[in-house]
């Protein structure tokens, strides 16, 4: 089954973890899906969103992170099992409790560091593989949290998920940082790569011309695959990163219009995902057919 999506652009500040965020509970609390959500961000941004800093500090404190399983299978080579890392009943919105966290840690930039000094860049995109082929079969949709930049952790998960998403803002600078990532994607195709999914146009304010025009220049061209319905900047969704211990119902968290943009860039996320999900499945089909008929 295709359903990991790494999110990322190579410019940060593009409002990425908060659209993970969104997206994860949206499909939990509207399609019923379990997510899981694994933070690739040494900032830890995603996980302090998804659950308290206390019980973030806890787990990282205990060993219990993405980087600890990434220390343990990459750099000591031992078999260890990810589903003890995974932490679930996270998000403060109370129906959607189908979403599940691979916590972060700032540690995962000097183990990156290690795998690059030990020259484990093979290694680790093999364990990569290993972790999606085990969490597909398990969850319904996994969302990568991906850091700005192209590290060799981020391009692992580029090579190995199934889709990537690129929010961007619509600015000269981030459209930028869109244009460094599809040169990167071009580069040794041999290696693979995620498909494209589509281009977020996030945090726009409706009132700028200036932001109206980059859009429409992103929408203008194809193989940006750009999804219909941006997300625009309101304080409701930089709130919406703020857990509340309290707990909170999806309409609370993501109120009027800032909610109705989520949900409508959310179905066409998972229509997306279902298109490709009928293709493969047809071509699968027909290459059957091919093999019976040349039998």
């Amino acid at each position: 089954m295709r359903n990991a999506i790494a999110v990322m652009n190579t410019k940060g500040g593009v409002g990425k973890s908060t659209l993970v965020l969104a997206l994860a509970e949206t499909i939990s609390a509207f399609y019923g899906k379990n997510v899981l959500v694994i933070d690739s961000d040494a900032q830890a941004s995603v996980s302090s969103m998804l659950m308290t800093v206390s019980g973030l500090y806890k787990l990282q404190s205990e060993g219990a992170t993405i980087v600890d399983y990434l220390h343990a299978t990459v750099l000591k080579n031992q078999k260890t099992d990810w589903p003890k890392f995974i932490v679930r009943n996270v998000s403060d919105v109370d129906d959607a409790g189908s979403v599940f966290l691979l916590p972060s840690d700032m540690q995962l930039t000097l183990l990156e560091r290690e795998v690059s000094k030990e020259s484990l860049h093979g290694r680790l995109r093999e364990v990569i593989a290993e972790l999606l082929a085990g969490v597909r079969k398990v969850f319904d949709v996994v969302l990568i949290d991906c850091p700005p930049g192209l590290s060799v952790l981020t391009e692992s998960w580029l090579r190995e998920a199934d889709f990537h998403i690129s929010p961007t803002k619509a600015d000269y600078v981030s459209v930028c940082g869109l244009e460094v990532f599809r040169r990167f994607r071009s580069l040794n195709p041999e290696m693979g790569f995620a498909e494209n999914l589509g281009v977020v146009v996030n945090m726009k304010d409706s009132t700028s011309a200036s932001d109206e025009e980059y859009h429409r220049w992103l929408e203008s061209k194809p193989e940006n695959r750009c999804f219909g319905h941006a997300i625009p900047r309101m304080s409701v969704l930089q709130d919406a990163a703020n857990f509340d211990a309290q707990k909170r119902s999806y309409l609370a968290k993501y109120p009027g219009q800032a909610g109705v943009a989520v949900r409508a860039l959310t179905e066409e996320v998972m229509r997306r995902l279902d298109e490709a999900g009928e293709s493969e499945l047809a071509s699968h089909a027909a290459a059957q057919a091919s093999s019976a008929a040349t039998a």
